[in-house]
């Protein structure tokens, strides 16, 4: 153990709960502020265990009257730099923090963007306010969106708000919703979709993929849909225009019922439609010149990052309970792909 590290003993009563990660959430003292995700990071660090084993599966058994020990790491000063970047703040509270990420920015520090990222910009917007239940390279952190993937984010300023936001990710209870363009039309009339295992259509013509995530075998990159293992992954998706005659393109409008590392670019093109501009799972597609034009074709085939942005977050105030929900419009370079688009649909 660390010098300045503790160790809190969690004693479970009652026995409502079967994996050890849900049960260290729920019987830890209050004061903790025990998170079912850090719980998880811990115990698979080597911080958990029972009568001096150390247990590093999330999902062991427990039963009822155990006692486990948890080593809960001191607080470190964070490394990290504050770096005067600008930020579009949609809301702001003493708890927490709403922005509007643009493309190109990373969310946290990690190995290739050490600054420059949201991170840094919020260490200096909000001072020391930030939670520190991430650690020294994720202060406030709850959820994140890929580096080229434009929109909402909600990033907790103390440890209460942390908390209970994680707590409402963990539920799916969240709403979380994308614009994307993507190539071709998902849509119930293609026999070709629904000879996919996972995937089907609600009413209203609503896709839904259901198809769990891991990493790709080779290519470590990258994620892939996997039949066995993988962690459980679903995305609905609906087309609200089509572009091209015939349509080649769709712009679609997705949300998630999970939350999982590029679900929603993995998603669609394992069923076909990948979304343009993706650099890791998009493909180089033919279109025909009667489609679209020549000087379209190159400004899709050009497009400089995957057209993904999270355009709508809702949820409930960790402290108020008030509902909270925001929207935001695509940014410049997508809407001015979808207007030149729209002038040929």
């Amino acid at each position: 153990m660390n010098q300045g590290s503790r160790v809190v003993e969690i004693e479970i009563m009652g026995n409502r709960i079967t994996r050890l990660d849900k049960a260290l959430t729920a019987y830890a003292p209050v004061s903790l502020n025990l998170s079912r995700s850090y719980a998880t990071r811990l115990i698979h660090k080597g911080a958990v265990s029972l009568e001096g084993v150390i247990v590093k599966e999330a999902d062991f058994k427990v039963l009822d009257r155990q006692v486990w020990k948890i080593i809960i790491p001191e607080i470190t000063t964070l490394e990290t730099v504050a770096q005067n970047i600008p930020l579009d703040v949609v809301f702001e509270d003493e708890y927490l923090i709403i922005v509007n990420k643009p493309a190109g920015m990373v969310v946290h520090p990690a190995p290739g963007s050490l600054d420059k990222t949201l991170v840094n910009a919020l260490l200096y917007h909000c001072s020391d306010t930030l939670s520190g239940i991430g650690g020294e390279r994720r202060p406030g952190i709850v959820h994140r969106i890929d580096k080229d993937t434009s929109g909402l984010l909600v990033v907790a300023k103390s440890d209460i708000a942390h908390h209970g936001l994680a707590k409402q990710f963990e539920k799916h209870s969240v709403i979380r919703k994308y614009l994307a363009l993507c190539h071709g039309v998902p849509d119930a009339s293609d026999p070709r979709l629904l000879g996919i295992s996972g995937v089907g259509f609600e009413p209203g013509n609503i896709l839904k993929i259901v198809g769990n995530l891991a990493r790709h075998r080779h290519e470590r990159q990258r994620q892939a849909v996997v039949k066995n293992g993988g962690r459980h992954a679903v995305t609905r998706a609906r087309v609200l225009q089509r572009f091209g005659s015939p349509a080649v393109l769709s712009l679609i409008e997705c949300w998630l019922e999970t939350g999982r590392t590029h679900q929603i670019r993995v998603h669609m093109t394992h069923v076909g439609h990948s979304l343009v501009g993706d650099p890791v799972y998009g493909s180089k597609r033919k279109m025909s010149g009667k489609a679209v034009s020549e000087t379209t074709q190159v400004s899709i085939k050009t497009f400089p990052r995957q057209a993904l942005h999270a355009s709508e977050l809702g949820f409930k105030h960790p402290v108020s309970n008030e509902h909270m929900h925001f929207t935001v419009p695509v940014p410049e370079d997508f809407s001015k792909l979808i207007d030149q688009l729209t002038a040929i649909a």
